[in-house]
């Protein structure tokens, strides 16, 4: 499977052959080095492990080091495992560009989204609130009930309340390939992906559906 890392540079515009406005997101994608491989034999599964980002060698521990030293790749912040599919060949120390995705093609992009804190039922799952009259001065933004008397007699699992908002793990399916730039190591999709600027991401070619030509 096509995949490599980056981080999210943040939003802009372009415009498309007919003068339309297309909102775009631009993520430095790579370029990634392959810092090992996992095989069936010795590992039980088929893997690549990519690394991203160079950093100064002495922020890592001597253990964290000597994997990457071992493989004749400098200092990296991120290592992340991506599946291998029949055909994939890596290996060890080899550099991974953005030159992989062609325009018009289409990725699953996965990064953290950013973290919203505390927040209510209404902010967080988008309740109406209670109603604004009847002498309910203090409960417009509260949830309501949140279960019956005796029976059940408790609270179900995972019921919608107030609680920590975002810093999830988001994926983003089928986001358009706009334009690439090996020498820059750019890679430009149509639409938003999860997270704050300089946020890691990872990008994979998409496996459900491709993109549609036809846009309204």
């Amino acid at each position: 499977m096509k995949g490599i890392l980056g981080k999210k540079l943040g939003m802009s515009q372009i415009f498309d052959a007919k003068g339309e406005v297309i909102p775009v997101t631009v993520i430095q994608a790579g370029p990634c080095y392959v810092t090992q491989l996992k095989t069936r034999e010795r590992d039980g599964y088929a893997a690549v492990q990519l690394g991203f980002e160079e950093i100064k060698p002495r922020r890592l521990s001597k253990p964290e080091l000597r994997h990457l030293t071992k493989r004749n790749v400098p200092a990296l912040r991120y290592l992340r495992e991506f599946p291998l599919s029949a055909g994939d060949e890596y290996t060890e120390g080899q550099k991974v560009d953005v030159g992989m995705f062609q325009v018009g093609g289409a990725v699953d992009v996965t990064g953290t989204s950013k973290g919203r804190g505390f927040a209510g039922v209404m902010k967080r799952h988008g309740f109406g609130g209670g109603p604004k009259t009847h002498g309910q001065s203090d409960r417009g933004r509260a949830p309501g009930a949140i279960s019956a008397g005796t029976t059940p007699g408790r609270v179900f699992k995972g019921l919608r309340m107030a609680g920590h908002m975002g810093h999830e793990r988001v994926t983003v399916h089928n986001l358009e390939i706009v334009q690439v730039d090996p020498a820059r190591s750019l890679l430009v999709v149509r639409g938003a992906v999860p997270g704050a600027r300089n946020g890691l991401l990872i990008i994979r070619e998409a496996r459900k559906t491709s993109v549609s030509k036809k846009r309204r």
